[in-house]
């Protein structure tokens, strides 16, 4: 299982909005075939493990156990039901790491399996292949996106000079590292002062990989058509108060939205106040916060978190990173 958690991961950044999925065959404690999902649309990771099988040991299928991180499909969405492959090759014992949290599979999956007479074993390593798609898990079981913070900060806690005037805060290679990142969620938002004065692109141009949808929170619609996130250049959401009451309390308003455009994912990079909105009300997953070597004297205060606990402490080049959870996790 451990095994198909790492082939899953190479689906990271790709296989969105469908879980990343990592499936291993074995015959008498030998691998003899495996794969996963490598992007959306395309074959699911129990085809891609089957048709990995040499011709020389395909007869060895029907004898084989499957692992497989997450619950195979059972409905025919833009590939066929996995459950049906599995039947069809008479493979004897289905191990499984989780059940699917998407309604049209959550349980039918093993069921097919059960009622064809497969051993299906369920539960393996269940909380890691959790974690490894705690984005699908949370857009489904929670009907909203999962939620990263991200923001960089001086070495004496600020994110911007007093004057707003642009200044570099993380080094080079953390700034390599926030772009993998993007490539790996699915929206990334800002405020509309962010979009404003800083006139990000919000793209992933220092690493390979897709560039996130653009979501820019501009309530009195103040961003002008010449800035950057309106370039056409990349899925953008500008929403305004059109998609928003400002009467009502701003944050569920926004992730229920991003539910409905299918944002399975968001890194809220800004600026200071939405940050600390989604901080104040608890809505968020992960935070993740640069720390730079240099300090800035004074300025605006990076946000403040409460009710956390830290995951992680790196160090790239210099800059401390930090990724933190919600304390009850």
């Amino acid at each position: 299982m451990r095994r198909c958690i790492d082939l899953a991961l190479k689906g990271s950044g790709h296989a969105a909005p469908n879980p990343m999925v990592g499936a291993v065959l074995v015959h008498e404690g030998i691998i003899i075939g495996e794969g996963y999902h490598h992007h959306w649309g395309g074959p699911h990771a129990e085809v891609n493990c089957v048709n990995s099988v040499p011709p020389e040991l395909q007869e060895l299928i029907p004898r084989s156990t499957l692992y497989v991180s997450l619950e195979p499909c059972a409905h025919h969405g833009k590939t066929p039901p996995c459950a049906d492959l599995v039947v069809s090759q008479n493979i004897p014992e289905v191990v499984i790491g989780c059940i699917d949290a998407f309604s049209k599979v959550a349980g039918k999956g093993i069921e097919k399996l059960r009622n064809a007479g497969i051993n299906v074993t369920l539960g393996v390593l269940e909380s890691e292949c959790r974690h490894l798609n705690r984005r699908f898990f949370t857009f489904h079981e929670q009907q909203r996106p999962y939620v990263i913070l991200k923001w960089a900060q001086s070495a004496d806690g600020y994110i911007a000079p007093a004057n707003r005037e642009p200044v570099r805060i993380s080094n080079p290679f953390a700034d390599r590292l926030v772009h993998r990142w993007r490539t790996e969620e699915a929206g990334i938002m800002v405020g509309t002062q962010t979009a404003l004065l800083d006139n990000p692109r919000l793209t992933a141009r220092l690493w390979p990989g897709k560039s996130p949808v653009r979501i820019v929170l501009d309530l009195q619609d103040k961003v002008p058509g010449s800035h950057y996130v309106k370039d056409g250049s990349v899925r953008t959401l500008i929403l305004t108060s059109t998609e928003i009451d400002t009467a009502q309390p701003l944050v569920p308003q926004v992730l229920a939205q991003l539910h409905r455009e299918s944002v399975l994912s968001v890194i809220v990079e800004g600026g200071a106040v939405l940050l600390q909105q989604f901080i104040s009300g608890g809505h968020w997953d992960e935070a993740r916060i640069i720390t730079g070597q240099t300090a800035l004297g004074g300025g605006l205060s990076a946000p403040v978190l409460k009710n956390a606990r830290m995951l992680e402490s790196n160090h790239i080049a210099g800059d401390r990173i930090d990724i933190f959870v919600p304390a009850e996790h």
